[in-house]
């Protein structure tokens, strides 16, 4: 484009050719009250952003809370039923230690008069050999 072009494509505000002051001034308020108008439009979008905003973090936060709930939920009956196996098992050993008990004692008893018996059998040998070394002498 040639210079001479290029002042024919200047906007009309800051044209020499409009008759009236009045007119300009008509032209500039139209401008400024479309930017009102965008103003505001912009501004109710922000608006509604942050509403959508707000209620996706309120719908984050009410998951998070119904996660938690059942997350405590599935840890109490979890708890519950290995308390009631744990309280099981000490059940069952604890009656089977009194059986045991029991037999501990049987065994025990039974060793007991196995050793007594041994012991009245052998008594007369080892008193013979003790007093076999105890009253020989030797040099």
């Amino acid at each position: 484009m040639s210079p001479r072009n290029q002042q024919s494509y200047t906007p009309l505000i800051h044209s020499p050719r409009l008759p009236h002051q009045t007119d300009l001034r008509f032209i500039a308020n139209m401008d400024s009250s479309r930017g009102q108008n965008g103003i505001q439009l912009l501004l109710a979008a922000e608006q509604e952003a942050q509403q959508i905003v707000n209620a996706a973090r309120n719908a984050k936060l009410a998951r998070l809370k119904q996660a938690k709930e059942e997350a405590d939920k599935e840890i109490a009956e979890f708890r519950a039923q290995m308390e009631a196996d744990y309280q099981r098992k000490l059940t069952e050993t604890s009656g089977d230690s009194g059986a045991n008990v029991k037999r501990l004692e049987k065994e025990t008893d039974e060793k007991i008069q196995h050793l007594t018996k041994e012991a009245e059998r052998i008594s007369s040998d080892v008193v013979e050999m003790l007093l076999k070394h105890v009253t020989s002498v030797r040099y």
